[in-house]
């Protein structure tokens, strides 16, 4: 099915660089971003040698939070083919994803919750052809920690932690006093919330990309601190 340098790529280790973490709870989660696993298709198996197909996509559950924001949950089924250099043989997966769009219209929560539904279903459809698509992340027993990347996070988040007021000195709570489930959908974009002077504040890579999923979270926009940021009551509200 695969030839030598297919084979002998997929069975490389993972690239410590490609791995993303957030935090869901008290929990550090590693994942691969959808563009990522995209791009790792094309270049392993070519650009015309696979292809996926949806093969269900249904809502799962629709509410509204206390911001008034919407929030609706997809649940995706995906089968993804993929052929071998001559197309005389294939081999197929397929998978079901989960996700969660959160917005401040119907129309963009529906949207976001089904991208994410699709793009979940497709890693975990991917990740059956081994390290390069993640699977290696489900063993606890292997060390996947980059120490460059996280000492490079820290480093971001340490100069961008400022009240947006003032630049008063980090204050930072570790027992969170808001509702993570609120912001569900920023976790999935590999964003992360933390609690400083009374603030929440988004930090993570490309804020500024996914501001409209941050705005419709209730979040606002600091030019002085460059930061998105809420009250920590509005967050526990």
């Amino acid at each position: 099915m695969f030839n030598d340098k297919q084979i002998k790529t997929l069975e490389n280790e993972l690239d410590s660089s490609r791995i993303k973490t957030r935090e869901k709870g008290n929990i550090q989660l590693s994942y691969l971003e959808g563009f990522d696993i995209i791009e790792t298709a094309n270049s392993i198996f070519g650009f015309g040698n696979w292809s996926y197909t949806v093969s269900k996509l249904e809502q799962v559950s629709q509410e509204t939070n206390v911001n008034q924001t919407y929030i609706v949950c997809y649940k995706a089924v995906l089968r993804v083919l993929v052929y071998n250099n001559t197309h005389t043989i294939n081999v197929n997966r397929e998978d079901v994803g989960f996700g969660t769009g959160i917005a401040k219209t119907l129309a963009d929560s529906h949207e976001n919750g089904a991208k994410e539904a699709i793009t979940d279903a497709l890693k975990r459809a991917l990740r059956s052809f081994g390290n390069q698509f993640g699977n290696s992340l489900y063993d606890k027993s292997r060390n996947h920690n980059n120490q460059n990347q996280t000492n490079q996070q820290n480093k971001q988040v340490a100069s961008n932690q400022q009240k947006p007021p003032s630049n008063n000195p980090i204050q930072r709570n570790t027992n969170q006093g808001f509702n993570q489930y609120e912001y569900q959908s920023l976790y999935n974009l590999g964003l992360n919330i933390i609690e400083q002077n009374g603030f929440l504040i988004v930090v993570g890579d490309d804020i500024f990309a996914k501001k409209d999923s941050i705005k419709a979270c209730g979040f606002r926009w600091d030019g002085n601190s460059k930061q998105w940021y809420k009250s920590l009551e509005q967050g526990a509200a």
